[in-house]
This record gives C-alpha cells, structure tokens and sequence, in this order.
C-alpha cells in the first residue's frame, strides 16, 4: 500500500524533480502515493505546514528558520540548489543604487531571497523603508507579473523561468545572487521535526525520489522529456524552457548534485539572516535545526 504524502513548492522551473518523479514513476516505486501543493507564497506554505495540511516543504530552507522563528520546531533535512537565481531590475536602472525611489518586490520581506537583496541594496547605500519600499507579492511568477504592470517596482529576484522571461521583455539582470554574494543553501526539504519523527518511510520515500529524480535528469536521454514537462507546467516557449532546463541541470551553478546540503552556503545564509534581521549580530547553530540523518540513511539504501 502506498503511502499518503503532501509536498509543497513553488510553481517555477525548480520543481522538475518532482513534476518528473511524478510523470515516470518514481514516487510510486518507492512506495509513495504523492500530492503536489504548488504554493502562491512561503507564508502559507508555512501555515500549511503547521496545520498538517503539507508534510514536506521542498523550497528555500530559510523558511524554515522562519518557522523557528515562530516558535514552530522544523528541521531541514536535505539540500537542493542555490537558487539559481538574478536580481531583475527595469531596463532604466543601471546598477543597484538604481533603485533608490523605487520599490522591490518580494515573496516574504523576512526570508530567504528578500534578505539577500536588503543585503545588495545595503551595500549599495539603501536602506529599506527610507531609500526604497519593499512589498510582497508572492511568488517569483507574481513578482515578474508586478513588475511588468508597474514600472514603479523597480527589481525583484527572480529564478528560471522568469528571470529568463523578464530578461525578454526587456529587463536587465544586475547578476547572479551567488556570484554577487557568494556560495548560499537556498532550495531545501523542510518539515516539523515531529512529522519526520513520526513518518519515517515516507521521509526516506521522499528523499530517495527526490534524488532518484535529479540523476535521471542529468541523463542527456531525458533532456527533451524534462523540456516538454517544463513546458507543460509552466506555458513556455521552447527557447525559454531550453534555457531554463540548462540552468537547471549546470553542474556549478544548478541543481546540487544529489541534493547535498552546502554548509559554506548554510553559513552564509544564516549570516545574512543575522545581518538583516538583527538577530543579535550572531547566526544561528546549524544543529539546532539541521538533521541530516535521514538523507544519510536513504543515501545509504541507494548506493
């Protein structure tokens, strides 16, 4: 019998793995019978969480410090990429002292991605609230839809597709979040500890796939069947799925190699949390809220 669960990410071009893993099977030859909740934005991808409504968040794993933060004990228990990320801005703004005046549009302004940018904007001079406005929207297809409809929404970051759409239409990218700020643990599965505690086959289910699904993207006789499902979930056009597949599966800057967690990124995310959030001047302990157990164990079973 398969076993129920619900994963919850973001409708971008990030959620191949899963869209695959779903189409080919892979879900179900480890045993899972699996729901795909794809969320407008972490808000309530963490309230979903909370109430048992998702299990399993495969997202920016800053949202799940954002959950203890709450008071809410989450754990992240597995890697995924860097975000793959650029910071878009309009075709008028030229550098990052551009956006003075102007406002930036975010998912969540105290996660993940919007801090990152308040660190760019900082370095720059601006300070949020008196040199720029910040205003959430949600996710990265509603951000790029904000700024097409308002030009007075001067940036936002933006991950494949849409980086690649905005870029199209005429908006130009300042860089890549990683090569402006260095090496960051964005996407990531997260969950309550109590869950993981009390769903263990599901969670070794879930890993296994996970990864399973990201090498049999990496096979080039799978590319145009990644492609077509990227087109399919997302209405792309073939040039914008080609460019996001790659994007995707570039063995530097895309996917992490099995879904490794990169603790120098984990270092520097959570530094830039401490940074912005004023959290003492002083990152959190990784091993608060990191448990890699459960990915060495399905590792283990795989190899």
């Amino acid at each position: 019998m398969a076993h129920h669960l619900v994963v919850s990410t973001f409708p971008n071009a990030k959620a191949l793995p899963l869209w695959i893993a779903a189409e080919v099977g892979l879900f179900a030859g480890f045993g899972l019978n699996v729901s795909i909740d794809e969320t407008e934005s972490s808000k309530l991808q963490r309230e979903k969480l909370i109430s048992g409504d998702v299990h399993v968040a495969q997202a920016a794993v800053d949202n799940g410090l954002a959950l203890i933060k709450g008071g809410h004990d989450a754990i992240i228990v597995m890697g995924g990429e860097s975000g793959i990320n650029d910071f878009i801005v309009q075709k008028d703004i030229q550098d990052f002292a551009g956006m003075r005046g102007r406002i930036l549009a975010v998912d969540s302004p105290d996660t993940a991605y919007a801090l990152q940018a308040r660190r760019l904007l900082g370095q720059a001079g601006l300070v949020a609230g008196r040199d720029y406005d910040i205003r959430p929207v949600g996710n990265a297809g509603l951000r790029l839809k904000a700024m097409l409809q308002d030009a007075g929404i001067g940036g936002a970051v933006l991950n494949p597709p849409y980086s690649s759409e905005a870029q199209l239409n005429g908006m130009r990218s300042l860089g890549g979040m990683v090569a402006l700020l260095g090496p960051y643990q964005a996407g990531g599965a997260f969950m309550l500890r109590s869950w993981a505690h009390n769903h263990e086959v599901q969670l070794d289910g879930y890993i296994k796939t996970y990864v399973s699904a990201l090498r049999w993207l990496t096979q080039p006789g799978h590319r145009d069947q990644g492609i077509d499902s990227l087109r399919r979930h997302l209405d792309l056009s073939l040039s914008v799925a080609n460019k996001a597949f790659d994007q995707l599966i570039d063995p530097v800057t895309g996917f992490s190699p099995d879904a490794r967690l990169d603790m120098e990124g984990v270092a520097n995310m959570l530094a830039i949390r401490a940074e912005t959030e004023g959290a003492g001047g002083t990152p959190l302990d990784p091993a608060l809220f990191i448990d890699l157990s459960y990915y060495q164990r399905a590792m283990s079973a795989l190899a």
